[in-house]
């Protein structure tokens, strides 16, 4: 049986044809249209191409935001004016389907559960370290959405109080201090204060900016400002890692994102941060971390598992 799972970015739209074992079989890719009429037209002509060619049973959609317990309505939108949208019920009608709508980082940790990283244990917790951290949690083999169906939202966990002002309205939110974004502020900071940041410095006054991709090549070419500015935002990383593990008791973390391709030189300062931060250490066991597997495909490979005939 073969599923179509659309994720909807900031930027792209990436679908593709999906098989019972997480492959995927087809994959397109298009820019995200600004307005929103234009934004569901567009997942429902990528789901129509996809059924020219292809015997499709079910529909997923995975996107940023607030998604209703019934996985139905986009109750809000990050980047995307949607506020209590009906998205499924617009989907369905032009794509012919059913459609599933799942947040996007419960279909990305769905799918390294079910497929990856996560897919020999029952107890999960995902962390995406991208603009901001996204947060998925599987308990005992099922994803965990709560009451309202908007649980996860780890990156907004406050972890600072009165600290650093917050997209979502808040303040000192783990995102603020956990992120790609983080990394990039903390290598200014670095940068400006000379000494270890000096390779930090030039590589500003060179380019203009730091952006994270030359904060990762620092820190294979392992520059000590780089590392160091790695090592706080891994720090921030795990000791809430050590929090949800009070919480949530995990068998296994599993982290994502563009930071997470640094490998070992991030996990393992997160892992110090994390067994210093645990209630218990020494007498209790510990969770495992590893690097997500499916890379940019997660989203669409589980929304479209997600997805079933039924809708």
């Amino acid at each position: 049986m073969l599923k179509v799972g659309i994720d909807i970015g900031g930027t792209k739209i990436a679908g593709g044809v999906v098989d019972p074992d997480g492959h995927i079989v087809e994959k397109v890719r298009v820019d995200t249209p600004a307005d929103t009429a234009a934004l569901a037209q567009a997942v429902v002509d990528m789901a129509r191409h996809f059924r020219a060619g292809h015997d499709i049973a079910a529909v997923g959609v995975a996107a940023a935001g607030f998604i209703d317990r019934d996985r139905a309505t986009v109750i809000h939108a990050p980047n995307i004016a949607w506020r209590n949208e009906p998205l499924k019920s617009t989907l369905e009608a032009g794509i012919g389907l059913p459609v599933a709508i799942e947040n996007d980082a419960n279909a990305a940790g769905w799918a390294e559960y079910r497929f990856g990283a996560g897919r020999d244990v029952e107890h999960m917790v995902m962390l995406t370290m991208g603009t901001g951290v996204g947060g998925a949690i599987v308990l005992d083999g099922e994803l965990f959405r709560g009451g309202h169906g908007i649980a996860a939202e780890l990156g907004h966990m406050r972890f600072i109080r009165g600290g650093i002002l917050c997209g979502c309205g808040q303040s000192g939110c783990l995102e603020q201090y956990a992120s790609g974004r983080a990394l990039q502020r903390e290598a200014n900071d670095i940068a400006d204060a000379g000494g270890i940041g000096e390779a930090l410095a030039q590589l500003r006054s060179e380019k203009g900016s730091i952006s994270g991709p030359a904060v990762s090549r620092l820190v294979l070419a392992g520059d000590p400002g780089a590392l160091e500015a790695l090592r706080r935002v891994a720090t921030a990383l795990g000791e809430a890692c050590g929090g949800f593990q009070a919480v949530l008791d995990p068998e296994l973390f599993v982290i994502g994102g563009g930071v997470a391709q640094l490998g070992e030189d991030l996990l393992a300062p997160v892992r110090l941060a994390y067994e210093t931060s645990l209630p218990g250490y020494g007498d209790r066991p510990v969770a495992r971390f590893a690097i997500a597997q499916l890379v940019n495909d997660a989203g669409l490979i589980g929304a479209a598992d997600l997805a079933t005939p039924e809708g």
